[in-house]
């Protein structure tokens, strides 16, 4: 008897040992949880068992509400999922604006449970072209955009708190509610939580390419932007890398920070296509 127990209790070991952290995934704008079915069947088929909780709110039209509120409702989604994984955490997918929304959840969750946050084609340094725009304001042009995106009404749009016009920089820190505190560009009482809480992650992982083509510029991904020459600066030559605001170069220092360019992937192709999966996502869940 003693004997069947001890073997019993050695197989439940191994199997926790092998067994595949839980993984959090996050939509993009104005699609849903359904679109991101085929990653989901994906992280199943290679990493069998996995428990994957597909984040179902804000999908459509909705996804084009304040960020704030967006993110507030994904955090107590987030909490329930962590109180379930106490002990062994689980990982996360962002992807598009999910990958930026999903990255402010953990930022106002300071005892959050992830471990890996996967960034997928995510504008982690804001927005600036029309390709973008065009898919959802068909009316609107980048270079005039900040006249509705930098007021009250533009700021009640998840795409206005996220968009960085370059050559705005004044009206970009006057009205954005969001993205310059997030990324700790302009400070507030939760400047130094913001920071800590992505420095609770084991790997911040940012995954982005040059033939996204909605991402504008395709280096926001991997929180690079452009200056007011449309040139883009690199990470490392950025403010926010330089001054560490909220952690980027300390993840690189102590090796968590894993920045992925690939090349002949279009943006809808990230989370649909198995061999990118393969490549740039399935080596970081565990």
């Amino acid at each position: 008897m003693f004997r069947t127990l001890g073997a019993t209790v050695l197989l439940l070991k191994i199997s926790l040992t092998i067994a595949y952290r839980p993984v959090f995934i996050y939509h993009g704008i104005l699609t849903g949880a359904d679109s991101m079915g085929h990653l989901v069947n994906r992280i199943q088929e290679v990493h069998p068992g996995t428990v994957v909780y597909n984040f179902g709110r804000f999908g459509g039209w909705a996804s084009l509400i304040n960020a704030w509120h967006q993110v507030q409702a994904a955090h107590d989604n987030l909490k329930l999922v962590c109180d379930l994984h106490p002990d062994e955490g689980i990982n996360m997918i962002g992807y598009s604006q999910g990958g930026l929304l999903g990255r402010a959840v953990l930022q106002i969750y300071p005892d959050h449970c992830v471990k890996t946050f996967i960034s997928l084609s995510s504008p982690q340094a804001g927005q600036f072209g029309d390709d973008f725009l065009h898919l959802i304001f068909p009316s609107l042009v980048a270079r005039t955009a900040y006249e509705l995106f930098y007021s009250r009404v533009g700021q009640d749009t998840s795409v206005g708190n996220y968009w960085n016009d370059p050559h705005h920089p004044d009206l970009y820190e006057q009205y954005s509610i969001f993205l310059p505190y997030v990324n700790n560009q302009l400070p507030s009482v939760n400047s130094t939580q913001y920071r800590e809480a992505l420095l609770r992650l084991n790997r911040m992982v940012l995954i982005g390419g040059p033939d996204d083509g909605v991402i504008t510029p395709w280096q926001s991904s991997h929180f690079s932007f452009f200056d007011q020459k449309y040139n883009v600066l690199p990470l490392e030559e950025s403010v926010i890398y330089t001054e560490d605001w909220i952690g980027l170069k300390t993840l690189q220092e102590s090796g968590r920070l894993y920045i992925i360019e690939r090349q002949h992937v279009r943006h809808y192709q990230w989370h649909r296509t198995n061999d990118v999966i393969d490549d740039v996502i399935m080596p970081y869940l565990d």
